[in-house]
């Protein structure tokens, strides 16, 4: 993502301005999208099942990629919920998560520390999993007894993971 490890533009999201947070989100579906028609270019992807994956900061901001992406199928939003670093009108209506949340119309599993301080469980998660426009058989909130580290639940993660995948895309079929 652009203002991020090797990319970095200076740009700090405790520090960002709402304006370069605007730009950078624009950005960042930007770069999504491209890299979904590329997974579409691709003989060995199945076009008919692409998610997405975000953890902590990608996960945050997963609600307004997956109701802007309509090719991506289903979502695992991994440590993160609605922020509560910023004030509640900090982010411009148009880059607002809390405004795509209920946008979000594809299967959803959310996996996170019980105890997580930077995505609080009553004031972070709940509001996030509560908000989303997905059916509510389509979608599944897990915690775990652990803080904002996945590192003490990683089994669960990846069992439930894949689970979850496998059960809205169908078990991994054969390249031919």
């Amino acid at each position: 993502m652009e203002g991020f490890l090797q990319r970095s533009d200076g740009f700090d999201p405790l520090t960002s301005s709402p304006a370069v947070f605007r730009e950078h989100a624009i950005q960042w579906v930007s770069e999504l999208r491209r890299s979904v028609d590329f997974l579409e270019s691709r003989d060995d992807i199945d076009a008919e099942r692409i998610g997405f994956q975000g953890n902590s900061y990608g996960a945050m901001w997963s609600p307004m990629f997956l109701a802007l992406e309509k090719r991506l199928r289903a979502g695992l939003v991994i440590a993160g919920g609605f922020t509560t670093l910023f004030g509640s009108d900090f982010f411009p209506p148009e880059i607002d998560i809390f405004n795509f949340a209920p946008r979000v119309d594809v299967p959803v599993l959310m996996l996170n520390g019980r105890y997580d301080p930077l995505f609080p469980y009553e004031t972070s998660q709940l509001p996030m999993y509560q908000a989303l426009g997905t059916p509510e058989e389509a979608r599944r909130h897990l915690t775990f007894p652990a803080g904002h580290s996945t590192s003490s639940w990683f089994d669960e993660l990846i069992r439930e993971s894949v689970d979850w995948l496998d059960r809205h895309f169908g078990e991994p079929r054969p390249i031919t």
